[in-house]
């Protein structure tokens, strides 16, 4: 892509998220569920949607309805704003729910052991690159007309 610009070269190279970005396509996973279909693991862990975040109020409550601790706000090494949560040890330690949400729940037993930590990205830094100048053109009613062809055209 940087040599299609650098060289002013008329070219459109797909990335493959389009198909998720076209709102022809939003039918797509359900359409073929059996390709796509995603499988969740029996003994899985809570993940980071299963808790409840208000970026307003900067709180956070687990998924057994426990206020947990807010922590700090920093950058990670994207440079996103991100806020840290945890959770207090005695909330883990006496949760019914621990062995779903922690990696290793035993550690809420001990004196020194965390409760769950979560965080979230509260501003996201993007630098614009190539890609994103692609995206937009392919995203384009003319760049999706042409896409539409892609299929048909021949190569020299």
């Amino acid at each position: 892509m940087k040599y299609l610009i650098k060289n002013k070269i008329n070219g459109d190279i797909t990335d493959n998220q389009f198909r998720s970005r076209d709102p022809k396509f939003k039918n797509h996973k359900t359409k073929y569920k059996n390709n796509t279909a995603k499988k969740v693991k029996p003994n899985s862990k809570f993940t980071t949607t299963d808790f409840k975040f208000n970026a307003k109020d900067l709180t956070c409550t687990c998924p057994a309805g426990e206020q947990i601790s807010f922590r700090c706000k920093g950058t990670d090494k994207n440079n996103n704003v991100k806020v840290f949560f945890e959770g207090r040890l005695l909330q883990c330690r006496n949760c019914t729910l621990k062995t779903h949400c922690m990696t290793n729940p035993e550690s809420a037993n001990h004196r020194k052991g965390k409760g769950r930590q979560v965080s979230f990205i509260l501003k996201k830094q993007h630098k614009e690159n190539v890609t994103d100048w692609m995206r937009v053109r392919i995203d384009s009613e003319k760049g999706k007309q042409i896409y539409s062809h892609r299929m048909s055209v021949v190569g020299r």
